[in-house]
């Protein structure tokens, strides 16, 4: 579904933490890719949306880890309000980079031949993000794990066709 969609050298790192915002710009840093990819794959043209779906994961990082951060004496009521602010938080912050990468994607003629194209392949990208970052948590922060988890977990139950009850997968109608 994504054939005919534009290939271009990407930054292959997109994330949170590679956005300096200064004197009210942003400024993208750290162009060399992902560093445990050899040279020639990080320079291989790719999908933009490989970049879009870094930085949605990268936002749906900071929604889960804002629910696990802050003092553990809030009480119930602090946490609901800490779900509350998070909940309104991460559908809006993903909507907005989606409404202005989609804006300025229209600039430089970054069309599908599918009408489900751009969805296609955005999902591929996210779900493979998320089974990277699980096997980066498992290596480097095994106490963090649960974050790509719930991510992909949440990824492929959203899949068209796709149900999950009870942990068990189901295809198709409930």
């Amino acid at each position: 579904r994504g054939a005919g969609s534009l290939a271009t050298r990407i930054h292959g790192d997109f994330h949170l933490g590679q956005v300096l915002v200064t004197q009210g710009d942003a400024v993208i840093i750290d162009f060399e890719g992902e560093p445990a990819k050899p040279l020639a794959e990080r320079r291989r043209k790719m999908s933009p949306l490989r970049d879009v779906a870094g930085l949605l994961r990268s936002i749906e990082y900071a929604a889960a880890m804002g629910l696990k951060s802050g003092p553990a004496d809030v009480g119930e009521a602090g946490e609901a309000r800490k779900r509350e602010i998070v909940g309104r938080y991460l559908p809006a912050a993903k909507q907005a980079f989606l409404s202005a990468y989609r804006t300025e994607a229209v600039r430089i003629d970054h069309r599908f031949e599918n009408d489900d194209g751009e969805a296609a392949l955005l999902a591929l990208f996210m779900i493979e993000k998320a089974a990277y970052e699980v096997c980066y948590e498992a290596a480097n922060r095994p106490t963090w794990i649960g974050v790509p988890l719930g991510g992909l977990a949440d990824l492929v139950a959203s899949l068209p066709g796709r149900k999950v009850k009870g942990g068990q997968e189901t295809k198709g109608a409930d």
